[in-house]
């Protein structure tokens, strides 16, 4: 135990004096404090005089400079960013330099080495998370001046927990990677490439293949929503999707699906307003509707750092 704790503190204290963590943090909360104001600002005017149930939440999913992206869709598609930088490089860095094989004759179990170094890495990215969201909410409590309630509390509470295991995933693909590949660039690009597959090339690629598929038949109502259902059971083998899902519906509890529901002929705001006269779930429903996407996102975090620790296990010390 006392191996793990010095393992924690050291990676921890080579994180926070890393530049390259320095700047994705700052581009990334830099980036999500101009959307919160942004939509701070769109809510407190538009809905200005309004009574709008769980309108705090608003600021989570509403879509921000240039109606880009919402904060959540911010974190679903860039959050990777930061579990890839953090483990991209953890163990073959160590390699190259020659400290690890140095730390692995020291008495400390080499289990203790590859634990501590994905446990840093979670807690890096929970204080970074919780940081932002803290943040986040200040900066909503003084631009639309609602103080949000015990069950948006909660619900952003969840909406974190969710997040962390999100962007633990890809920083226990990024060390995967960094356990398979000698050099840290090949590693980096690696993890990139999967990032890039299952976030743009893997949802494209499924909707063309549906379309192809479907394309005789655009004027069968039968055969469109046969469609959208396809599509929707593989994009959902992508990690971003389940992450999207699972927090929209926690964090917008008008949704009573995990799938969206598009409402024509309304804009945005009035849509939104709309909505929350039809009775928005309790939290425990919105959370048992996203249970099977947090399992999914759990499983595939475990499955990814067994790999990782299964292959590190069985290296040869000489070869490290």
């Amino acid at each position: 135990m006392g191996g793990m704790k010095t393992i924690i503190k050291k990676e921890l204290a080579d994180h926070f004096a890393s530049y390259r963590f320095t700047i994705i943090f700052a581009l990334i909360a830099m980036v999500s404090l101009i959307t919160a104001y942004m939509v701070g600002w769109k809510i407190k005017t538009e809905m200005e005089g309004m009574a709008s149930q769980s309108a705090f939440l608003l600021l989570f999913t509403l879509p921000g400079a240039m109606g880009l992206f919402s904060l959540v869709q911010f974190v679903a598609f860039f959050g990777p960013l930061v579990g890839l930088v953090l483990g991209f490089d953890t163990i073959n860095r160590e390699r190259n330099e020659g400290t690890l094989s140095k730390l692995l004759s020291q008495p400390i179990y080499r289990d203790v080495v590859i634990n501590g170094k994905f446990l840093a890495g979670v807690v890096l990215i929970t204080v970074m998370m919780v940081s932002i969201v803290l943040v986040i909410t200040a900066l909503g409590l003084i631009v639309m001046g609602i103080i949000p309630g015990i069950e948006e509390v909660w619900r952003i509470i969840v909406y974190l927990i969710i997040s962390i295991i999100y962007i633990s995933l890809w920083l226990g693909v990024a060390i995967l990677f960094s356990i398979l590949f000698r050099s840290p660039a090949t590693s980096a690009l690696a993890a990139l490439a999967v990032w890039i597959f299952f976030s743009i090339i893997f949802p494209y690629s499924v909707s063309v293949l549906a379309n192809n598929i479907f394309e005789t038949v655009e004027d069968n109502p039968e055969a469109i929503a046969q469609r959208a259902k396809i599509v929707k059971v593989f994009i959902l083998l992508s990690p971003q999707e389940l992450y999207t899902d699972a927090t929209a519906t926690i964090i917008d509890p008008t949704r009573k699906s995990s799938r969206s529901i598009i409402t024509s002929g309304a804009g945005p705001m009035e849509s939104l307003s709309m909505a929350r006269f039809s009775g928005p779930l309790p939290l425990i429903q919105s959370v048992l509707i996203v249970v099977p996407y947090i399992i999914s996102l759990i499983a595939l975090t475990v499955v990814c750092f067994a790999i990782s620790y299964v292959v590190f296990m069985r290296q040869e010390i000489r070869s490290l």
